[in-house]
């Protein structure tokens, strides 16, 4: 599950706009848009999704499912769990 902010964080990472992610995604730019301006997780049409993930992870996103180490070892960011 990819919620709207890790899709943002990611893009920020590798310094890509909403405009070539949808180049290099092959999904519209609208799409990406709406997909950002999700609540929580990105509901959308699944191809979709899998399209712009792979669009960030060919710039070199490494998505970490919760709870995972990192494979890569490379920078990055992420949001730890806050205690209430």
């Amino acid at each position: 599950m990819l919620t709207a902010a890790q899709l943002k964080a990611a893009r920020a990472l590798v310094g890509m706009e909403q405009r070539a992610l949808a180049e290099a995604s092959g999904v519209s730019l609208p799409t990406i848009q709406r997909m950002e301006a999700s609540t929580g997780t990105v509901r959308g049409v699944i191809e979709s999704l899998m399209k712009v993930m792979a669009a960030l992870e060919a710039a070199g996103v490494e998505f970490i499912n919760e709870g995972a180490t990192s494979a890569g070892g490379g920078r990055g960011v992420r949001l730890r769990k806050r205690s209430e």
